[in-house]
């Protein structure tokens, strides 16, 4: 699970834009290349899915990061306001999110 989170920090907040407090990550970068880094981004953000779904997590969690992974991917498919949502939606983050809070709330 820590290496789901630090992927997904990777992806989403790894670096900050200077002089600002924006943070973006690799996903925000890949996806400026027009249709092609916005495949390699959600491919990347399917990645973390697919672990979410090893570790066991039931379809509703499974469901609702694939919901993520969508929305940013149709919509980061827009030229220039797409990359710019990209770095404020952070779906991979959400992701890390749900899929802690699905693991924390399971018995020991």
């Amino acid at each position: 699970v820590a290496r789901l989170e630090a992927v997904a920090k990777l992806l989403d907040v790894a670096f900050v834009l200077p002089g600002t407090n924006i943070r973006y990550g690799i996903d925000g970068i890949i996806g400026l290349i027009p249709v092609v880094g916005d495949l390699i981004a959600t491919a990347l953000s399917l990645w973390l899915v697919r672990e979410a779904r090893a570790l066991g997590a039931p379809w509703h969690v499974i469901t609702r990061m694939l919901g993520n992974v969508a929305v940013e991917g149709v919509i980061g498919m827009v030229p220039v306001a797409g990359d710019a949502f990209d770095v404020l939606f952070r779906a991979n983050m959400r992701n890390a999110r749900i899929l802690r809070r699905w693991l924390d709330a399971q018995p020991r």
